[in-house]
């Protein structure tokens, strides 16, 4: 029997949460077309015949000093630590940047960890493969390298079976039906976010957190006040929308979604309050980024 945690480490927007959605079979992480999306370790669990894999999705890797940036680099730091194998996602459709250096010198720290490299986003047209495939392998030495499309599943299945190859010898971590251990009030909280993120644009996906203020479980329902919490006041009218459409179309795609998660029907109390300037606040930023 297998079993091993892996870390899933690249560069903003390289499809790393599309790739484990797509790995797990099932919708572990949200995602968006908006540059790190993932905050968090998001853990999705795949159980096979030949053993269990357990993801643990980061957020993406940004070359940058500002606080909240800074906390995001952490959160990868510790799930490597906690990692038994590394996959790196690479975008097939960029040049290798800053971050690609500043990866490559954190992965030649993880000399024990099998480090597979999976070149993703190969559905679409790229000058820059040669280029990867050569700066990659030479300066990382996979001990696989394979190329994805997560989003259309392609290379998907070779690779989950290469992770299994390579995983240590060990017993299941988790029941076999688990594909997740999200708690259902952070489960609630991303996917208001990714509705959120979905109708807005600019600096507001950033700028913007879900705060899951009280729940309650009557008669095989949960009951949810939650909150989509903005920076400042003008961006409040963005959020809500033109006599509160947008914010009734995010709390309705919300609801949908939930359909789909979890076996009992959930009702769900939305509104928009400010917390200024809360990305440089250290107590919030630990208790919101693990």
């Amino acid at each position: 029997m297998k079993s091993a945690f892996v870390a899933i480490i690249g560069r903003p927007s390289a499809g790393k949460s599309t790739l484990l959605n797509a790995l797990c079979r099932e919708k572990v992480s949200i995602t968006a077309d908006v540059p790190q999306t993932t905050r968090n370790k998001i853990r999705g669990i795949v159980t096979e015949e030949e053993g269990q894999l357990v993801f643990i999705d980061t957020p993406g890797f940004h070359h940058s000093d500002r606080k909240f940036n800074n906390y995001l680099k952490d959160v990868v730091h510790s799930s490597l630590e906690e990692a038994d194998m590394v996959l790196y996602v690479v975008d097939a459709t960029r040049t290798p940047g800053p971050e690609e250096q500043e990866i490559i010198q954190i992965l030649k720290k993880q000399k024990d960890k099998p480090v597979l490299l999976v070149i993703n986003k190969t559905d679409q047209k790229s000058v820059y493969l040669s280029e990867i495939r050569g700066l990659l392998s030479v300066n990382v030495h996979p001990d696989a390298l394979m190329e994805t499309s997560a989003l259309e599943g392609t290379g998907v299945d070779a690779l989950r079976d290469r992770l299994i190859e390579l995983a240590p010898e060990g017993e299941l971590m988790y029941p076999e039906d688990y594909y997740t251990d999200q708690e259902p009030e952070f489960r609630i909280a991303e996917i208001i976010r990714e509705k959120a993120i979905s109708q807005v644009s600019d600096e507001i996906p950033h700028a913007l957190y879900v705060e899951i203020a009280d729940t309650e479980m009557k008669e095989n329902e949960l009951w949810v006040r939650a909150f989509l919490t903005v920076e400042s006041e003008s961006q409040v009218g963005i959020v809500v929308g033109k006599e509160g459409k947008r914010i009734k179309w995010i709390r309705i795609a919300s609801l949908k979604e939930f359909k789909k998660i979890f076996n009992y029907k959930v009702r769900l109390d939305l509104r928009v309050k400010v917390n200024p300037r809360w990305r440089r606040k250290d107590y919030l930023l630990k208790g919101m980024l693990k």
